[in-house]
């Protein structure tokens, strides 16, 4: 039903596409993010077969970032973070895209499935890897008619290292929004269930 109230699963998997772009807002303004914040990012990636949102999230803990910030979005009279809010929406944009797009999808999870092996050699934060990840977001995602421009310091974004950390960050919430397609998100969530997705985020 079009009206039907949105669950907690999906409430986070959207906490978590706010939560990536948050970060990528944070990575593009300063060149760094906790190191722990992308071991959690490649672990949604590189995890294409969870058996539960707790298995690819982990702890709702792990996603607070998005949390408050999907908060304070929904709650806020004004928008306080513009390029946050901007990231989001390309962000949902670009999975609703390639949710009707097998022959992406395909490519995409060949592509995720060796740099899964790649990981069990490395690390899933190892710079091979993150290079291989960003490189598959260079090649299937941004040859897609929209792309999302990310602003911050020129100084950070002209980086080899910080730009593949940016690319994996928006895989990552891609990741997310195509999980919360999945799970029977809808836009009409967030044009009338706005209070019912507040009450199914973690207190």
């Amino acid at each position: 039903m079009i009206f039907s109230r949105p669950t907690s699963d999906q409430a986070l998997s959207l906490a978590a596409v706010f939560h990536y772009a948050v970060l990528v807002d944070r990575l593009a303004n300063t060149g760094e993010i906790p190191e722990v914040e992308l071991a959690n990012a490649m672990a949604v990636l590189l995890n294409q077969n969870p058996d539960s949102i707790v298995d690819l999230y982990g702890p709702s803990d792990n996603i607070s970032l998005g949390v408050r910030s999907m908060r304070d979005m929904i709650v806020s009279q004004y928008n306080q973070h513009a390029d946050v809010t901007r990231y989001v929406i390309g962000i949902m944009y670009l999975a609703r895209r390639l949710y009707s797009d097998p022959e992406r999808l395909k490519n995409i999870a060949d592509r995720i499935l060796n740099a899964n092996h790649q990981a069990e050699h490395f690390s899933p934060t190892h710079d091979n890897v993150i290079a291989n990840v960003a490189g598959v977001y260079t090649d299937v995602v941004s040859t897609m008619r929209s792309r999302i421009q990310v602003t911050g310091n020129a100084l950070y974004l002209s980086q080899p290292a910080v730009a593949q950390r940016v690319r994996c960050l928006l895989f990552a919430g891609i990741r997310s929004a195509f999980l919360w397609q999945q799970l029977g998100g809808k836009r009409s969530h967030l044009l009338w269930q706005r209070k019912n997705l507040i009450k199914a985020l973690p207190k």
